[in-house]
């Protein structure tokens, strides 16, 4: 028989976790390799697929990240804990936590941008002595916009952790103004030999980016994840093509030296 690539399989819901009025974490049923960055196409008869970002990973489950913002998403806000989805599946380079093993580490994350990595994080955080220090700084618009609170408080136990909103509001402490403004922070004992990744909306990546060498971080030591439209997760569409390069196949996860030259 031959395997239809395109044929997604279905996957129950075994947990649905607000975040936000409009941002969700849905866990569901899986078992296989996975790495943080790849993503899912997640699917409802007669409403379509939209492509979701991997936000965790366990040995039963992964946990996608979903913004409502159109109609395959309104749908699947629908669905609860028991319920099912579709999904194709992993698709895409996700990130090698390998890669960042032993070495001083910096995340930078930019609102929904904190779903990808989120997995890198979390490793990190509970395996402290395979890397030297570590700093996360993530950006929100506003309080009430911040995800993974939970995730967060935890990860202050061994990191150092820098959370920035746009605008503050009296009812919560939070810095305040762009992830950028606080790479001046950031304490590294050896630049030359630390490693970064930086995920979040274009204009965020390419000026933290920026910020980043310009403490002399190497650009070889950066990886960059692209947000960009993904549809069939294969190749085979050419919709999230960029020169010779399909962001489906060969990212969404880049390192920095391959992801500057993807400019459309």
């Amino acid at each position: 028989m031959i395997k239809n690539d395109y044929l997604p399989f279905s996957s129950e819901i075994l947990e649905v976790i607000k975040h936000t009025d409009i941002e969700y974490t849905f866990r569901m049923a899986y078992k296989g390799e996975v790495k943080p960055g790849q993503f899912f196409e997640v699917s409802l008869p007669k409403y379509g697929e939209a492509p979701i970002s991997v936000s965790g990973i366990t040995e039963d489950s992964v946990d996608l990240t979903i913004r409502k913002v159109g109609k395959v998403t309104d749908e699947i806000f629908e669905n609860y804990e028991g319920e099912i989805l579709f999904l194709r599946g992993p698709y895409g380079n996700g990130f090698d936590v390998d890669l960042y093993k032993g070495k001083e580490l910096v995340v930078m994350a930019g609102g929904t941008g904190l779903s990808p990595v989120r997995g890198v994080v979390d490793y990190f955080a509970c395996h402290p002595e395979e890397r030297r220090g570590m700093t996360l700084i993530c950006g929100f618009k506003t309080p009430h916009d911040i995800l993974f609170l939970e995730d967060l408080a935890r990860w202050k136990q061994t990191m150092d952790v820098i959370l920035t909103v746009d605008c503050a509001e009296d009812d919560m402490v939070c810095q305040v103004g762009l992830v950028t403004q606080y790479i001046p922070q950031i304490k590294l004992e050896n630049p030359k030999r630390a490693a970064a990744i930086v995920v979040g909306p274009p204009a965020m990546m390419r000026f933290s980016v920026q910020g980043l060498l310009g403490i002399d971080i190497p650009e070889e030591n950066i990886w960059v994840s692209q947000e960009r439209k993904m549809c069939c997760g294969l190749g085979k569409c050419g919709h999230c093509k960029v020169g010779g390069t399909y962001i489906c196949l060969d990212g969404p996860v880049f390192n920095y030296t391959k992801g500057k030259t993807l400019i459309d």
